[in-house]
């Protein structure tokens, strides 16, 4: 007897369709497993026998041999449980003929891990397999119950929750008890608008929080330089609270992220917040990028359409700052293993912050009693390659004690040409019309934000007259930017432009965008 089930591999966030075949035939009592396996798979074996078992579906004393294709793609985890049982059953003929076909078996997939005592567990990934599934020609899956929530974010598609193996044989064998749940059972989607921090509570500082805004309405990455307390960790606490919420897309797409993660919580929805992942600077390279035996999102793909906070930023081990440079250049990551290469998106905003010494105490000679050298040591921690992806630098400047001390004061707010923003809400609504108006510019791209367009496209949709390419020429010839910063600072210059209502880019915009863009080397006398 042959019979042939299929389940899915996730690959990324992703997946990749897996049949499972089963023949059972004369021989030597024996299960054995193919097709490329990892031993959590090849332990499925055991698993699914004694599941059976104890379901009261002995298998036949005779050679069962399970085939998981393609064979030369490797499978990891206990996801395909319920799809070998399934196939084994259907060899040892539990189901009718026109039981079989009214299941229709090619258009559905198994999916989940069985214990021993024949319970559907719960596994990871479930959302992207289920979708990349219907994408697939499946039109129904049988899935663990507690992965029922993820899976109903997906319509037209029907979502069948099991408990056990027997519920399933039920269910497939009595006709009136195989009901789909209703997607509104489960999913619920909201938008998330709240964040206890807010930039009213920051008191002075309008120069960095005017950065801090053009840096979230174009996506750009930003690196905050202060001494300790200044307020640079505060402020990037800030920036969840003026990001735009999350698109009914985006918020799918990072709820598969967290889905393959094993980080998702069922009772919550769709993810409906902006991350804002801030990873300690202990942390490795796998746990930033991705990675470990069976591949898995890092931090970085956490991150995606969120802040990647880097807080003590030269504190990070220098190969992990310096493994920064594709993701932040790509806006995914792609880790490559001799089985499969694994791709995740990237697509984070990142705001790193650092002291201006080892101490943290410069300029205040009265605390600070670093050398020049060891200064210049820490400085140089960051390499010029990854300075040059970071759109906006910004010097933090301790608060004056008149605005920290002082009779409270009218919150002036920050002004960007008639619009002017006091609280984290007010300038959330201004960045909010700036991404729509990108959105509305790139609505025939594939990119969304400035900071993401290509070189290619630059001279399409960032014009600037020939009297202000002088400012920008002077700036090159004098070594203060790279080729790669003069296309930045065009993408920062238009972000301005867009804050102030401006279709064109004037040489004021381009003069701010340099200004943010390069932090100035410091003098002898300054140290």
């Amino acid at each position: 007897m042959y019979a042939k089930i299929k389940s899915r591999a996730p690959l990324g966030i992703e997946g990749i369709m897996i049949d499972v075949e089963s023949d059972i035939s004369s021989g030597l009592p024996q299960l054995s497993l193919v097709g490329y396996l990892s031993s959590s798979v090849r332990e499925a074996g055991d698993r699914v026998r004694t599941a059976l078992k104890n379901s009261g579906f002995a298998i036949p004393p005779k050679r069962v041999t399970i085939n998981l294709s393609p064979a030369d793609i490797r499978k990891d985890g206990s996801g395909y449980d319920l799809a070998i049982a399934m196939s084994i059953l259907c060899n040892m003929q539990v189901f009718s003929e026109e039981q079989l076909n009214d299941l229709k078996l090619d258009e559905t997939l198994f999916l989940g891990e069985l214990g021993l005592d024949g319970q559907v567990r719960p596994i990871n990934g479930v959302l992207p397999m289920v979708h990349y599934a219907k994408q697939s020609g499946i039109t129904q899956v049988f899935i663990p119950k507690e992965n029922a929530p993820e899976a109903s974010f997906i319509d037209e598609i029907k979502i069948y929750p099991v408990s056990t193996l027997n519920e399933m044989i039920d269910m497939i064998q009595k006709k009136d008890l195989l009901r789909p749940i209703r997607n509104e059972d489960y999913f619920f989607y909201s938008k998330e608008e709240s964040n206890e921090f807010d930039i009213a509570d920051i008191k002075g500082q309008e120069t960095m929080k005017r950065g801090m805004a053009i840096a979230v309405a174009g996506f750009h990455n930003i690196l905050l330089t202060g001494a300790a307390g200044s307020g640079k960790s505060f402020l990037a606490k800030c920036i969840p609270g003026i990001m735009p919420c999350l698109t009914y897309n985006e918020s799918l797409e990072l709820t598969k992220i967290y889905s393959v993660a094993g980080l998702l919580h069922n009772d919550i929805g769709l993810i409906n917040k902006r991350p804002f992942r801030s990873p300690h600077h202990s942390s490795t390279q796998a746990a930033l990028l991705g990675g470990g035996p069976i591949p898995k999102p890092g931090e970085v793909s956490l991150s995606q359409y969120g802040v990647l906070f880097l807080d003590e930023f030269p504190e990070f081990h220098r190969n992990v700052i310096e493994a920064l440079r594709q993701p932040m250049e790509d806006r995914y990551v792609t880790i490559s293993r001799s089985r499969a290469k694994y791709t995740y998106p990237a697509n984070f905003m990142l705001v790193a912050a650092r002291n201006n010494c080892p101490c943290g105490n410069f300029p205040d000679r009265k605390k600070c009693h670093c050398t020049i050298k060891q200064i210049q040591d820490y400085e140089k921690k960051l390499s010029q390659p990854i300075m040059d992806r970071i759109d906006i630098k910004i010097e933090v400047h301790p608060v004056k004690g008149e605005d920290l001390f002082g009779a409270e004061k009218e919150n002036k707010g920050i002004t960007f040409g008639k619009y002017k923003a006091g609280t984290s809400s007010e300038l959330r609504e201004l960045i909010e019309n700036v991404r729509e108006r990108q959105r509305f510019r790139y609505r025939n791209e594939s990119f969304l934000y400035n900071a993401e367009i290509p070189q290619k496209k630059i001279s399409e949709y960032i014009k600037v007259k020939e009297k202000d390419k002088k400012v920008l020429q002077e700036a090159f010839e004098k070594g203060g930017i790279s080729a790669r910063g003069y296309f930045k600072i065009l993408r920062l210059a238009r972000t301005i432009a867009d804050m102030e209502d401006s279709d064109e880019i004037r040489e004021k915009d381009i003069n701010e965008a340099l200004f943010y863009r390069n932090r100035q080397d410091r003098n002898e006398d300054e140290y």
